[in-house]
């Protein structure tokens, strides 16, 4: 574990893993301690229509035509077409999609270095984690954590959205989250505050889903820091809010760099 006052800390920031076990095996270098925002598994990937999941379990040209499709924003086409490929599968298709994300979990969690704090992501399936964690890693969803004495808070998961993805919340559910963290130092979260240049992706050319009730906890308790992920090619990737200093950490798939933090 991090001497939480022994001198300097760095801690190293990822976001929107989604596969890259082997950028992944590096994240902790030089630094004392990663922070995993989750979105570990890759499901469809815009920008390499074999990778992921789907192409794994269909194909990299179907892959494409759902992403064709998803991207026109066809979203009841696209999932017809899904329903169609599944229907295709010998057995139960929600076997072949478990086994696959399994694989997939086993090699990141196995790439991820110790010590690690993680919350979840929408497209993650947190009841897949347990079976992979390893000594060093610590989940946390509506919790707090110390690290080099400053105070963390962790919230996991999605808003309801029209992508359907696996864990995405009710707003209710999600605003009790940030309640029972309460004040922190720093907040951590997956999505971001709902402010518009946080939330408009500039590739995909769309609104992603952001809080509103992690905006008015921010306004609320500002915190020195709200870290978050999920939109990949945001507008603005630092927007301050009273005191606090909004991050998206970054698009880890793509960059394979982690935001560094030192105190």
């Amino acid at each position: 574990m991090v001497n939480s006052y022994a001198g300097r800390m760095r801690v190293h920031v990822v976001s929107d893993v989604h596969g890259r076990a082997d950028a992944l095996a590096r994240a902790g270098d030089g630094a004392d301690a990663v922070i995993c925002l989750g979105d570990l598994l890759a499901f469809l990937d815009y920008s390499d229509a074999g990778n992921g999941i789907f192409a794994e379990l269909f194909g990299a040209p179907q892959a494409r035509d759902l992403i064709a499709l998803r991207t026109a924003q066809r979203f009841d086409e696209a999932r017809d077409f899904s329903r169609r490929l599944l229907a295709g599968l010998a057995g139960d298709p929600a076997e072949h999609f478990r086994a696959a994300a399994a694989r997939q979990y086993a090699g990141l969690f196995a790439a991820l270095p110790e010590p690690a704090y993680l919350t979840y992501g929408n497209v993650d399936l947190p009841a897949m984690w347990e079976a992979n964690l390893r000594p060093g890693h610590r989940v946390l969803d509506g919790e707090r954590a110390e690290l080099g004495g400053r105070t963390f808070g962790f919230v996991g998961g999605g808003l309801r959205s029209r992508y359907r993805t696996p864990y995405e919340l009710d707003d209710e559910i999600y605003a009790a989250k940030l309640a029972a963290v309460g004040e922190v130092d720093v907040l951590c979260t997956h999505i971001p505050p709902a402010v518009p240049e946080l939330l408009y992706d500039t590739v995909a050319r769309r609104l992603e889903r952001g809080s509103e009730a992690l905006l008015e906890m921010v306004r609320k308790t500002q915190p020195r820091l709200a870290l978050f992920g999920h939109v990949h090619q945001p507008l603005a990737r630092r927007v301050r809010v009273g005191r606090t200093e909004c991050v998206n950490v970054g698009h880890f798939a793509a960059t394979g760099t982690p935001y560094a933090l030192e105190w």
